[in-house]
């Protein structure tokens, strides 16, 4: 015998039922109902694609932002919230555009030899040694970089001019320099940024830079640049003085000025009340 595994199949002969009819009859009127023109129908399409928000909105508010710049946005609004002392606060105050673009121009002439054109001197002056000719002659004055060396240099009142950079993070690598720079009367600037002064030594990043001395021709050019950072740095009391930060949010403000305008309205009344109003 051959039994099968589908259920068996049900037939129904029996005529549609009256209630059935009557529910179709009843649910008819419902649909001629007028369509609403405050509030107009948008049905939701759910094919490919459908849940795609509408192109021009700025979505940055649903992003989710790597570490290192969730890090850095707070960092700015803590900043600008609680109360920063002078010695931090110096560094935002950095050196104009058009006066950076005058300093970062004198530093350019003296940027120092890259890896590729120190190796291909070297062999020259190996070649000259063997050969008994002239050695090709080094740079005098070359921008000097460096933590540890330029603290060196302006301990030993050899740096003319240094170039701190406003993004040191940690700040504490650098904060104790300007203090340093005005002990031993050496004309700092801060600058912006660390990238900036990076690319001037051929690296990513440096935190300070400073030049030992420059040519003839420029020597009136650092003059001016060296009496301009005293102006501005050095012998400016504002810097020593000046907190920063303090800053409350849009929201705080508008809450603040609320309470303020209130307490107007009960003084005013108060006085209406007495009669001096």
């Amino acid at each position: 015998l051959f039994f099968s595994s589908r259920p068996p199949i049900h037939i129904n002969n029996m005529a549609p039922s009256k209630k059935g009819g009557k529910a179709k009859a009843a649910k008819a009127p419902s649909s001629s109902k007028k369509a609403d023109p405050l509030f107009p129908a948008r049905p939701r399409s759910n094919g490919i694609g459908g849940a795609i928000r509408p192109s021009g909105r700025d979505l940055s508010r649903f992003v989710k932002w790597p570490k290192y710049v969730r890090l850095q946005r707070q960092r700015a609004v803590l900043y600008q919230r609680l109360k920063v002392p002078p010695a931090v606060n110096q560094f935002t105050k950095t050196l104009g555009k058009n006066e950076a673009a005058t300093v970062f121009k004198l530093f350019n002439n003296y940027r120092p030899e890259t890896a590729a054109a120190k190796k291909q001197r070297v062999k020259e002056s190996a070649a000259a040694a063997a050969s008994g000719g002239a050695a090709p002659a080094r740079a005098t004055h070359q921008v000097k970089f460096g933590l540890k060396h330029v603290t060196t240099l302006i301990e030993e009142k050899k740096a003319e001019l240094v170039l701190i950079a406003c993004d040191v993070d940690p700040v504490e690598l650098v904060i104790w320099m300007p203090a340093l720079c005005r002990k031993m009367d050496v004309p700092f600037m801060i600058v912006k940024d660390k990238a900036r002064l990076g690319a001037l030594v051929h690296q990513k990043t440096a935190a300070v830079v400073c030049l030992t001395g420059v040519d003839a021709t420029d020597s009136a050019q650092l003059n001016l640049l060296k009496d301009l950072a005293k102006e501005k740095y050095n012998d400016n009391p504002d810097l020593l003085r000046k907190w920063g930060g303090g800053v409350m949010g849009l929201k705080t403000q508008a809450k603040l000025d609320k309470r303020a305008k209130a307490m107007a309205v009960e003084e005013a009344k108060k006085l209406a009340s007495i009669g001096k109003a």
